[in-house]
């Protein structure tokens, strides 16, 4: 969703003091809960949380973390889960469980803190210091926390609250939004039409939510354009040029009055303020968001006319004994939804409370920075500081490139050196560098933080200790600077756990890296790019190590250049190195065991345990026969079935023992299983092109037909992706890929780079106007070069980054020769091609390999009769007689456990 910046000092380094012991997780329904926390022989204080969100699970982790044994904490929580993710909620639908979103779970373990779930308090006695719950707890406490958050506002037009309409705040939401869009798109036998009301950050996410339910969305804002809290007028409108490149529409100063049901009471229509009409089948209001302070005005504390508990820098309320934090708390006028500065109040709050045994009695909460970064798959936007430049005097330095969809602003003191904020949208790549620096001298030309890469080259100096790297976890510069020097951090993973800094969403590791690389050389030293404790050496010295070396398996290339039995770091990363010097089957002898679990079995593991199968269609190019194959198999082995993103067909929910038979029927009729998995070429995707488009200009379907029997295969540091384009429209989203391929009329463009992850990037143009021979070349080069010299897990948008002299740098070792390997990186790529073998074909020839695929030893065809599988998406059908048989329960495909 969004990443959220609040301006305030770091945390002191803290180790935690944990116990041994675990802590007590009470249901709601649990008559045994006893009031022992809270007595005359109770050791010391005892804290009440109230809400059981993210900024509740920040504050119990900090308190807890450096607290004597004597403290005793009991965290109250409306929804019976623990504490989850909700900045990353969109991510569910991206296939993100509830598990994947559920934050630090060993917090609970420690015996001093209690965890009352699926409750909420219904009434605080501030005389009696004592909290009831709506199950008929009553808890007493020392200090009382209230950190209810807020709840989702509601709009004020007819027909809210009819079937199909939702708001988009708690995971509940979410699981009831998919169930209702998978029912309903069942039940009417086509895609559903949705809107969402309100164009906010939240709104986005919404959006980008239900078009991954194959929903045709439509945003509805109010304002003149999206994001109106933080973009000015240019950067929304060159938002909503980006949102509606990717099918979503938008319409803007558009007010909805109505909501009309149809004939079922279902949601089927909006009526707006200018008389338009427009169908839909689901409804989502993103509208803002209310804090949750009906308890606190009960209580009689001091709020805020507008909503929420007024509260004073150290986070204290009227109360002198109760506290606030998060989003129900009102600080200088003003509730702010965002995550983020209620951690940076959760500190101050632990602070405050500890005071001198281990805290800070004078923390202080300075108040809200509200930058934001919108974290929506294929569009980059930030905002962060003084982005309107409403300081008196302040100048605006603006990049505009509206055929890209980029649109840059930084705010200058009226002396043009002090940054003050700015706004990036499209390419929100100097997000990390410049935020920092917001309130210090820039040091440099802003145009060098504008260009497109290519321009002035940006500043390199050293940021201020003051300046916040960290937002999520609110850490400085200075508090990196200290982890390295004061407690012995020598790398990255070491400061991480010392400050938490890149704990949280991870965007600012490369930041971190960076400072940590810097102060270890002032002191003399170096940052260790060790591959793991057992091999003192980078991903690529042990590729030229072994490559040089000529050793073929593991046992003997960790006896000459490291040390111990291997881990589960090192070992994937030199199965990954062996099969592109040693070639050979990924299951042969030895190197078997150094897979990660989607190799060991050619398979892609999914959630509930069941594997994947995805057959190869090298360019989306597919026979009528060969569909019909792929149906049977899906149909005989009870598969669900999802056409993917990379033109393929995925089949869900095979058992371990099914794997063979299903190969075999594909490598029947001629299709590999395909690798939707590891490390290694995943897909190339492509649009129809010059053969039956009447736009396009080359055959890009032939050429991603070719780019995938060549490339596939081929093992590498990360998943690598390509994309063919037939013509400049772009329809195979070339420019996302790791190697973009665009056909124009002098031949085919080449764009590298394009990756998604934390900081999704653009691919960049690398070359023009190429021949079919020339690209191949230099594909090939591009590939194994960045297989040579790339780190451990390194996409290549940041490998060529770091490269020395970058994407020219690069060019000059694909096209010049410039370090005199082009004929060793073709000789490389050459063995590869010729090496190739169907892995699955080899493995259904192989017995010894065969053995592998049995989910019970002693009866490998025979199903665990304890499992259960229940129906996904309507995709339903009978049990077979052996299933019967075997005592398993057929009525679906995804697999469950009952036990």
């Amino acid at each position: 969703m969004t990443e959220e910046t609040p301006r305030t000092p770091a945390p002191k380094t803290r180790r935690s003091v944990k116990s041994p012991k675990h802590g007590t997780d009470v249901a709601a329904t649990t008559p045994a809960y006893r009031d022992d926390m809270h007595t005359a022989a109770a050791p010391g204080p005892h804290v009440v949380v109230v809400g059981a969100g993210m900024v509740a699970h920040r504050f119990a982790e900090s308190l807890l973390s450096r607290a004597g044994e004597q403290w005793r904490v009991t965290i109250i929580g409306e929804e019976d889960r623990h504490p989850y993710d909700r900045v990353g909620l969109t991510g569910f639908f991206g296939g993100a469980s509830t598990d994947d979103l559920t934050l630090d779970r060993s917090v609970f373990d420690d015996e001093r803190l209690r965890f009352v779930r699926g409750d909420a308090v219904a009434r605080i006695d501030r005389d009696a210091r004592r909290v009831t719950t709506r199950s008929g707890l009553s808890i007493g406490y020392d200090r009382l926390v209230l950190a209810t958050g807020s709840y989702a506002a509601r709009l004020a037009v007819e027909g809210f609250g009819l079937p199909g309409c939702f708001v988009y705040r708690t995971l509940d939401d979410v699981e009831s939004l998919r169930a209702f869009v998978t029912a309903r798109s069942a039940e009417l036998g086509r895609p559903l039409t949705g809107t969402v009301i309100g164009g906010g950050l939240l709104g986005l996410e919404a959006a980008g939510a239900l078009q991954g339910l194959d929903v045709l969305c439509t945003v509805v804002q109010s304002s003149d354009r999206l994001m109106s809290a933080q973009l000015d007028l240019p950067a929304g409108n060159s938002l909503r040029r980006l949102i509606e490149s990717r099918g979503i529409t938008v319409k803007t100063g558009t007010v909805t009055t109505r909501l009309d049901p149809d004939r079922s009471g279902q949601v089927a229509g909006l009526e707006f303020r200018d008389g338009a009409y427009e169908r839909t089948d689901v409804v989502v209001f993103t509208v803002g968001v209310r804090p949750r302070d009906e308890l606190a005005r009960a209580a009689d504390l001091d709020v805020h006319p507008r909503g929420g508990v007024l509260i004073d820098d150290g986070c204290q309320t009227s109360d002198p004994r109760i506290l606030a934090i998060g989003e129900v708390a009102n600080f200088d006028g003003m509730c702010v939804g965002l995550v983020a500065p209620g951690y940076a109040m959760a500190e101050v709050a632990a602070s405050r409370l500890l005071g001198s045994e281990a805290g800070d009695a004078s923390a202080s909460f300075p108040g809200y920075d509200l930058s934001t970064k919108l974290k929506l798959s294929g569009v980059d936007v930030a905002s962060f500081g003084d982005a309107f430049a409403e300081t008196p005097g302040a100048l605006d330095v603006v990049y505009s490139d509206p055929v890209a969809g980029v649109y840059k602003k930084l705010v200058l003191s009226d002396d043009a050196k002090t940054l003050l904020g700015g706004i990036l949208v499209g390419d929100a790549s100097a997000y990390g560098s410049l935020r920092p620096l917001v309130g210090s001298a820039l040091g440099g030309d802003p145009a060098a933080y504008l260009m497109p890469e290519g321009g002035v080259e940006a500043p390199t100096g050293d940021l201020p200790d003051a300046a916040l790297v960290c937002s999520c976890n609110s850490v400085t510069a200075g508090t990196i600077r200290g982890a390295v020097h004061d407690e012995g951090c020598t790398d990255v993973a070491a400061v991480k756990a010392c400050t938490k800094a890149g704990a949280a969403c991870g965007s600012c590791v490369m930041m971190v890296k960076k400072i940590v690389g810097t102060e270890l050389a002032k002191a003399g030293a170096t940052l260790s790019n060790a591959i793991c404790e057992h091999f003192d050496m980078s991903r690529r010295q042990l590729f030229d190590a072994v490559r040089v070396s000529g050793l073929t398996t593991f046992s003997s290339v960790i006896e000459r250049f490291g040390q111990g039995r291997g881990c589960d770091i090192c070992k994937p990363a030199l199965a990954s190195i062996l099969s592109t010097l040693v070639r050979g089957h990924v299951l042969d002898g030895e190197n078997a065991t150094l897979q990660d679990t989607n190799d060991h079995v050619m398979a892609n593991m999914q959630k509930d345990g069941s594997y994947s199968v995805v057959p190869r269609i090298p360019g989306g190019e597919i026979t009528p026969e060969g569909l019909l194959v792929i149906g049977q198999v899906a149909q005989d082995f009870g598969l669900y079935t999802k056409i993917t993103g990379g033109q393929r067909i995925d089949l869900f929910g095979a058992r371990l023992e099914q794997l063979p038979e299903i190969w075999k029927r594909l490598v029947d009729a001629g299709m590999e299983s395909g690798h939707a998995y590891g490390k290694s070429l995943r897909t190339v995707k492509s649009c129809v092109g010059s053969t039956w488009c009447r736009y396009g200009v080359q055959d890009s379907v032939g050429m991603a037909v070719q780019l995938e029997l060549r490339y596939r295969g081929l093992r590498s540091p990360h998943k690598i992706k390509l994309g063919v384009s037939g013509c400049a429209r772009e329809c195979a989203e070339a420019r996302g890929k790791d190697v973009g391929v665009i056909a124009t009329e002098a031949g085919w463009n080449m764009y590298v780079g394009g990756n998604g992850g934390f900081t999704p990037r653009h691919a960049v143009l690398f070359a023009e106007g190429l021949s079919d021979a020339e690209l191949l070349q230099a594909i090939d080069r591009f590939l194994m070069y960045y297989i040579f010299t790339a780190d451990r897990l390194q996409r290549t948008a940041p490998w060529f980054e770091d490269l020395e002299g970058g994407l020219e740098a690069l060019k000059a070792v694909v096209f010049d020769d410039s370090l005199g390997i082009c004929a060793d990186l073709d000789a490389a790529m050459a063995a590869h091609v010729d090496s190739y073998e169907d892995e699955w074909a080899a493995t259904l020839q192989d017995p010894e390999k065969l053995r592998r695929f049995a989910s019970f030893v002693n009866a490998p065809d025979t199903p665990d009769p304890s499992l259960a599988y229940v129906g996904e998406r309507g995709q339903v059908r009978p049990a077979t007689e052996e299933e019967r048989a075997g005592g398993v329960l057929i009525a679906g495909t995804t697999l469950e456990v009952r036990r």
